[in-house]
């Protein structure tokens, strides 16, 4: 892999450092700065969301989908107890992928927007 990638953005995990070396290789350094710089403020952490459906567990369920930008399942959430339950105790074991989901989508619209910068 290369480590362009780490240069840029250091507290990136493997797996989200590989989807973004194939989303910016063809990006300058110049863009791939400016994307970095978008991107770390844009990105969400898996530990902040498995924090925030902990939350669930006090009576705040469904924070962490409001964070992510699922507005409607985080009111579902928060008017059914995070489904019975049910719902934050599936989202606490699936934390990451819901952080990757949600990064993906950041990354696609942040290439957009420094793609569309440098031309």
């Amino acid at each position: 892999m290369n480590q362009r990638i780490y240069r840029f953005l250091p507290q990136l995990d493997y797996d989200e450092a590989m989807m973004l070396e194939q989303m910016t290789q063809s990006l300058s350094d110049e863009a791939m700065q400016n994307f970095a710089g978008i991107y770390a403020a844009r990105r969400k952490d898996a530990q902040m969301i498995l924090l925030l459906a902990l939350l669930g567990f006090v009576g705040l369920a469904g924070v962490h989908r409001f964070v992510i930008g699922q507005i409607g399942m985080g009111l579902l959430y928060l008017l059914t107890a995070g489904l019975c339950f049910i719902g934050t105790i599936v989202d606490l074991i699936n934390h990451k992928q819901l952080a990757i989901e949600y990064n993906q989508k950041a990354a696609r619209e942040v290439l957009m927007i420094v793609s569309s910068y440098n031309k």
